[in-house]
């Protein structure tokens, strides 16, 4: 079992951006030492739902700050930006974080970051599964050509490689299997066939159930298999499971913790969104939102939060795990969470 922890650095009502960046990177540092795996990192643009604009940027820092622990994008917006630019930042943390670093991709929402950024609708509705080409063809072969209106050039060498590592016992570069891990966030089947067609594993979101989980990973694998992967690599995929997770003495404490907290954050945070087109959007009621997430997720003793992860790598066959932890919105609180995490829970799962 692999648990780490998911870290959108919620702005909460009343807080400002650097204090949701510090306890980001708190928690970060608190993971770590408290014997996690990984932590995977948002990216939002314009609203205080998440105030990270650039996981990659956050990840190298983090990965500075860090000496063993993973260290994720969850997710980059692919089509926010080019993926030649991600492919080089990605390769860039790869080597030089000795292999640490993970790379998410996603396709985002129909928000106004389009606009911005010049990718548009189309790059959002058609757009990503040439995209996803690119990206993993920079970070897999020496040379590359880009073709199509948005992305074409000429060949060009791909500069630093992915796959050479450096050797830390004699400083001599070697050749590695592959580059960073890449992984994609997967909300509906057209997206799970995508990613197995490419043997990529899936990052499943906090709002499914176990039941819903179990059924994106059987449609993975069972297109997987057909589209040529190989019996071992499927039944090896390191799919990561999204949640929230709250320690604390009695269920009933976790549980006002976070009912307390989120549901002003959620309001706040998901009310900003503005879509591209101007189209209709229902927002979840934040309450119920919430209390949804309580009962689906390690929100609880440290017994019941371990048993939960327990039930979900049994139905699922997931077995790595992205948590939410600072939905209390308190940086003391947020350290003390993750400290629980790790040295009360995780050993229950070993």
């Amino acid at each position: 079992m692999r648990v780490g922890t998911f870290v959108l650095a919620a702005q909460f009502p009343g807080q400002g951006p650097g204090e949701a960046l510090h306890r980001a990177i708190r928690s970060t540092e608190v993971a770590e030492e408290s014997g996690l795996d990984s932590v995977w990192l948002a990216e939002h643009h314009f609203v205080p739902y998440g105030v990270c604009p650039s996981a990659v940027t956050l990840a190298a820092l983090l990965l500075g700050r860090t000496r063993r622990i993973r260290v994720g994008t969850a997710v980059s917006v692919l089509p926010n930006q080019h993926p030649v630019a991600l492919g080089e930042q990605a390769a860039l943390l790869h080597l030089t974080s000795g292999g640490r670093f993970s790379l998410g991709v996603g396709r985002g929402g129909p928000w106004v970051d389009l606009e911005v950024f010049g990718g548009g609708l189309e790059a959002y509705e058609k757009g990503f599964p040439g995209a996803l080409d690119l990206l993993l063809d920079w970070l897999r072969k020496p040379r590359v050509a880009g073709s199509g209106k948005r992305f074409g050039f000429r060949e060009v060498a791909v500069v630093p490689r992915a796959d050479e590592l450096l050797d830390e016992n004699d400083g001599n570069d070697t050749q590695g299997p592959s580059g960073p891990e890449v992984i994609i966030a997967c909300t509906s089947a057209k997206s799970v066939k995508l990613a197995a067609e490419n043997g990529l594993p899936m990052l499943l979101g906090m709002h499914c159930g176990d039941e819903e989980k179990a059924e994106m990973v059987a449609l993975w694998r069972s297109t997987a298999l057909a589209a040529g992967r190989s019996p071992e690599q499927v039944r090896e995929a390191g799919h990561v499971s999204a949640g929230v997770a709250q320690i604390a003495d009695r269920s009933a404490e976790a549980v006002e913790t976070l009912v307390k907290a989120m549901p002003g954050w959620l309001r706040q945070g998901l009310d900003a969104h503005v879509t591209v087109d101007g189209r209709h959007r229902v927002m979840r009621d934040p309450v119920a939102y919430t209390e949804l997430l309580c009962g689906l997720h390690p929100v609880g003793p440290p017994r019941l939060a371990a048993d939960r992860l327990a039930a979900t790598a049994e139905r699922t066959g997931i077995t790595r795990f992205a948590l939410l932890v600072e939905g209390s919105g308190d940086l003391a609180a947020t350290e003390e969470n993750v400290a629980r995490l790790g040295t009360e829970v995780l050993p229950l799962l070993t």
